[in-house]
C-alpha cells in the first residue's frame, strides 16, 4: 500500500542550502534556549534521584549463594559482565559532581552531549561492548522480526513461584520489588532445591535491575520486567537498555529525576573522558579500583596500570568548567 504523504508534505520548509542548515543546527544546540535545562541552572548541587543509587546490602550475599548451574544459565544468556558488576557493586564509587556535568550537557532532542567543538553520544555498539551484552549484527534489523505474545507480567513471576503470599510481596502498583525475590533466591539456595532455571531468572531480575534498569528505590517496572525476562528466550536487548539510559538523562535535563543506569553511563565517561592506558609498569591508578572499569573484561579491560585525566577535577563547577572546555584530541578511547 503507497503512503500519502500530501497531507503533511506542505507543513516542511524546503531544503534552503548548506549555510541555512548550518545555521539551524547552530540554533538547535543552543541547551539554555530549551524550557527548564538544567544547563541554566547554575546554584544545582544535588542530581535528583541520586540518592537512590545506595549500597544493597542484599545483592551480594544472595549472589554468592547461586549454584554453579545457575551461574552457568546467566553466562548461557550474555550477562557475565552484568553478573560481575553487580557482585562488586557495593564497591563502586560514583562522583556525582561528574554526572551533573554531564548531563548539564545533555541535548534531549538529538540524544547527544553538546560539547564546544564537537558533539558525542552513546553508540549501540559501545553500549553491548562495556556491558558483554549480545551484539547485535549488521543489517540484522532488516532480516529478523520477532513475534511476540501479549506480555503477562504475573506469569513471568509464576515461573519462579506459585505462592500467592510471595508474588504479593514481590510486586505494588505497576512495579517489582528487587528484595523479596533476592529473598526468595536466598531460600531456594540454602534448602538447596535444584530449581537452577527459575533460580536463575530471579536473579537475572536482581542483577539486571540493579545495574541496566534501575527506576526507583530497589524496583523495577513491569515493562522492564519482560524485557529482562525475554534475555532467556534469546532476545538482545542492547537497544532496550541503551533507550532506557537515553530517557533517564533526558528526565534529569529537564529537571526530572535520573533514573536511568549509573554504570553504563560511568564506563562510557571513564573510556572517553576519565581514565588512559599507559605503557610504564610504575604507573598505579588507583582511583580505577572503584570505578565499573575496573570489572569488566574482553577489550575494555584496564588494570590499575593507567592514568586517570581527571583526577584534580574536584566539585561541580570544575567538572562543568572542565567538560565545557574539553576538545576532540581529550575525548579519546584507548582501552
Amino acid at each position: 500500500m503507497k503512503r500519502n504523504y500530501s497531507a503533511f508534505a506542505e507543513d516542511i520548509p524546503p531544503y534552503s542550502g548548506p549555510k541555512a542548515a548550518r545555521e539551524m543546527h547552530a540554533d538547535v544546540k543552543q541547551l539554555s534556549a530549551i524550557p527548564g535545562h538544567i544547563y541554566t541552572r547554575p546554584e544545582l548541587q544535588i542530581l535528583p534521584g541520586q540518592r537512590r543509587f545506595s549500597k544493597m546490602p542484599w545483592l551480594v550475599p544472595m549472589l554468592e549463594l547461586l549454584p554453579p548451574t545457575s551461574i552457568g544459565h546467566l553466562k548461557e544468556w550474555g550477562l557475565s559482565t552484568i553478573f560481575v558488576l553487580a557482585k562488586n557493586y557495593n564497591k563502586l564509587v560514583y562522583v556525582w559532581e561528574s554526572v551533573t556535568g554531564m548531563v548539564e550537557l545533555w541535548h534531549p532532542q538529538t540524544n547527544s552531549f553538546i560539547f564546544p567543538e564537537f558533539e558525542a553520544t552513546i553508540l549501540l555498539e559501545e553500549l553491548e561492548i562495556m556491558l558483554g551484552l549480545p551484539r547485535y549484527q549488521r543489517d540484522e534489523e532488516s532480516t529478523i522480526s520477532y513475534t511476540v505474545e501479549q506480555i503477562n507480567s504475573w506469569s513471568i513471576l509464576a515461573y519462579i513461584t506459585t505462592k500467592k503470599n510471595d508474588l504479593y510481596s514481590m510486586t505494588s502498583g505497576m512495579h517489582v520489588h528487587l528484595l523479596p525475590i533476592a529473598q526468595w533466591i536466598t531460600s531456594q539456595c540454602k534448602r538447596k532445591t535444584m530449581n537452577y532455571t527459575a533460580i536463575a531468572k530471579a536473579a537475572a531480575i536482581c542483577i539486571c535491575g540493579v545495574i541496566l534498569f534501575p527506576e526507583s528505590d530497589g524496583a523495577i517496572s513491569f515493562g522492564n520486567l519482560s524485557i529482562i525476562d525475554s534475555i532467556s528466550e534469546g532476545m538482545k536487548i542492547g537497544k532496550d537498555v541503551l533507550g532506557f539510559l537515553y530517557a533517564g538523562l533526558t528526565s534529569t535535563a529537564l529537571g526530572g529525576p535520573f533514573y536511568g543506569s549509573i554504570v553504563p553511563l560511568k564506563l562510557w565517561m571513564g573510556m572517553h573522558i576519565q581514565f588512559r592506558a599507559v605503557e610504564n609498569p610504575s604507573t598505579k591508578c588507583k582511583t580505577i579500583l572503584n570505578h565499573p572499569l575496573a570489572y569488566v573484561g574482553g577489550r575494555l579491560h584496564m588494570s590499575t596500570q593507567a592514568w586517570c585525566k581527571t583526577a584534580q577535577v574536584k566539585g561541580i563547577q570544575a567538572w562543568c568548567q572542565y567538560l565545557r572546555n574539553l576538545t576532540v584530541a581529550d575525548f579519546d578511547m584507548r582501552p
